[in-house]
């Protein structure tokens, strides 16, 4: 059994139309170019697809069955057809992107709503991950790009540097440590420390900033630990953007540890020097590196 595209065009125009004539001026063919294109299809599925006892052209149930059906596959090959002119683009089909969620959002969606705004057709996957866990799901699903504030180097990278982020060790202004004047390993061991679990299965990275303390609650995200601070369970590093209204607030205050309550970091993007960035991917970074 074979039929064309052609002929489910031709078959779909006519149901539309309820003419043959008609049909043929949409497809700019000769009326009985159309026609032979139905008797051929009728004979390929050993169908009759038209009742032809009326002036106007109806279609048979079985037609209506197999129309729906073709109708299925012209949205189909049209979509690979517009595929086709977007990859001839250099828009690549999908891009995927692993971000340590560490780092603020806020510049990413933006970036992101930008590529929107543009009319980008690409196929845009973001994942978060924490700590070693970014590198470890970019490798293991050969992502596009990973946006990271620590991670294994190598000549197969190319990284490029993303603005500073800024991160305070705080606590609640109604925990016991936030009362002292000055704060010391000891201190901060008496007391529960809060932090994000690494999501890699390799654990590759160490957290150097893991005070080492009996008593360690560790969170899924920063969002939860900031919730988890606000109601005194603890104390912990947190970004500074992420939690800019509390200080403001006071609800969340900076610890004075002898060994310093802050530290800053520059992230970097990085991506495969063997896969080349395609034409959204090259957007993106602009975007996020400008």
């Amino acid at each position: 059994m074979r039929f064309s595209l052609e002929q489910v065009e031709a078959l779909d125009a006519i149901d539309r139309h309820k003419s043959f004539a008609a049909a043929a001026s949409e497809l700019h063919k000769a009326q009985s170019a159309i026609s032979y294109s139905v008797k051929q299809l009728e004979e390929a599925l050993g169908l009759e697809l038209f009742d032809r006892a009326g002036h106007r052209a109806v279609l048979t149930d079985a037609g209506r069955a197999v129309l729906d059906e073709g109708r299925v596959l012209l949205v189909r090959a049209r979509r690979i057809e517009r595929m086709a002119q977007t990859l001839a683009g250099s828009w690549e089909p999908r891009l995927e992107i692993v971000i340590d969620g560490i780092l603020p959002m806020d510049p990413i969606l933006g970036a992101l709503g930008a590529l929107t705004r543009q009319g980008v057709p690409t196929h845009i996957q973001v994942r978060v991950e924490f700590l070693g866990g970014v590198q470890d799901r970019f490798e293991r699903t050969q992502a596009d790009m990973m946006l990271v504030k620590d991670y294994a180097r190598g000549a197969d990278l190319m990284e490029h540097a993303l603005p500073e982020v800024r991160v305070l060790l705080v606590t609640s202004r109604a925990h016991a440590l936030a009362e002292l004047p000055a704060v010391s390993l000891g201190d901060l061991h008496r007391h529960v420390e809060l932090t994000v679990h690494d999501s890699s299965e390799s654990k590759r990275l160490i957290d150097t900033h893991i005070f080492g303390g009996p008593r360690v609650y560790y969170l899924t995200d920063f969002y939860t630990k900031k919730r988890a601070l606000q109601l005194g369970l603890g104390f912990g590093w947190m970004p500074e953007y992420l939690i800019a209204g509390e200080l403001a607030d006071g609800s969340l205050v900076p610890l004075p540890y002898d060994g310093g309550d802050r530290y800053a970091f520059r992230p970097v993007l990085a991506h495969p020097t063997a896969r080349p960035l395609g034409r959204a991917g090259a957007e993106l970074l602009a975007l996020l590196t400008a």
